[in-house]
């Protein structure tokens, strides 16, 4: 599977977060303006040379970036152990002819499920859940845009279920539930899903409310992690003024988790720490 984002994605990010210009960025890296914006456009593949004087400007990691566009870096495939017993159903959903993921993180002895995000999917959500005899328990949001809470309203109409979401992202929401139903979790949180425990964990950047969730089957950790952080990338800080508090929620948080952990996005393939620290630029 491809990764979510190219070296000309990043390159954006990385650059609209530290609020250079194009002209800025050029001076600073000795490339000219019109070759940098080519780049960020891709229209073409950066140099190893154009790599190393980006990543010294804009404070990436050279070698991982260097792996993800020179030497077509990807991570490993989804082990086989996090479908098991349907313990993780992966939802795909489109949006404009984006694809964007949400996840039914089952507990496979009682069959209780929490969802996280919506996938902009609810049809396929509640198939899933009826298919499989579930029992939503909740709904937890890494963030409040669209593509992963739309349908929500859909999926409340037949589970009138708790709805947790970080403060701050209520506003983003594209409908907004009853405030009875929503639950603005605390860092470290803790959901109770059948025999599992699902830890609420604080990862604004993204938006000002992110979260993910994590969770420990048998010795083996997972995380939600929505836009936080992609396979090899970051989603977008908004606003871009939130990017000094998203680097440190992947570097602080999503990155001290175990090695093992396998780390499931909101686009793009999953992946794992260890992967991630190896391999992100923004790591």
């Amino acid at each position: 599977m491809n990764l979510e984002d190219e070296f000309c994605d990043i390159l954006k990010k990385a650059r609209f977060g530290q609020e250079h210009s194009l002209k800025s960025l050029a001076e600073l890296t000795q490339i000219e303006a019109s070759g940098l914006e080519g780049l960020e456009k891709g229209h073409r593949l950066p140099t190893k040379a154009e790599i190393q004087h980006i990543c010294q400007i804009l404070h990436l990691r050279f070698h991982s970036l260097l792996d993800i566009t020179l030497e077509g870096w990807a991570p490993h495939p989804q082990p086989g152990w996090t479908t098991q017993d349907h313990l993780v159903e992966t939802i795909l959903g489109d949006i404009g002819g984006y694809e964007v993921k949400g996840y039914l993180l089952t507990d496979p002895d009682t069959k209780h499920t929490l969802m996280i995000d919506t996938g902009y999917n609810a049809q396929q959500m509640l198939a899933t859940i009826k298919e499989h005899e579930l029992t939503l328990i909740g709904i937890g949001l890494t963030h409040g845009h669209a593509d992963h809470a739309g349908g929500l309203d859909k999926i409340l109409a037949e589970w009138p279920v708790p709805v947790y979401l970080g403060n701050g992202d209520f506003d983003l929401l594209p409908w907004k539930p009853d405030l009875a139903s929503l639950k603005i979790p605390t860092d470290h949180q803790k959901i109770a899903l059948g025999e599992l425990t699902v830890e609420c964990l604080a990862t604004p950047g993204h938006t000002p409310g992110g979260f993910c969730y994590l969770t420990t089957h048998k010795a083996h950790s997972l995380c939600f992690v929505g836009d936080t952080l992609f396979s090899g990338s970051v989603g977008r800080s908004n606003p871009f003024s939130l990017y000094p508090q998203h680097l440190q929620s992947v570097r602080q948080t999503v990155l001290h988790l175990p090695k093992e952990t396998v780390l499931f996005p909101g686009h793009g393939p999953p992946t794992t720490v260890a992967e991630e620290q190896g391999h992100n630029p923004f790591g």
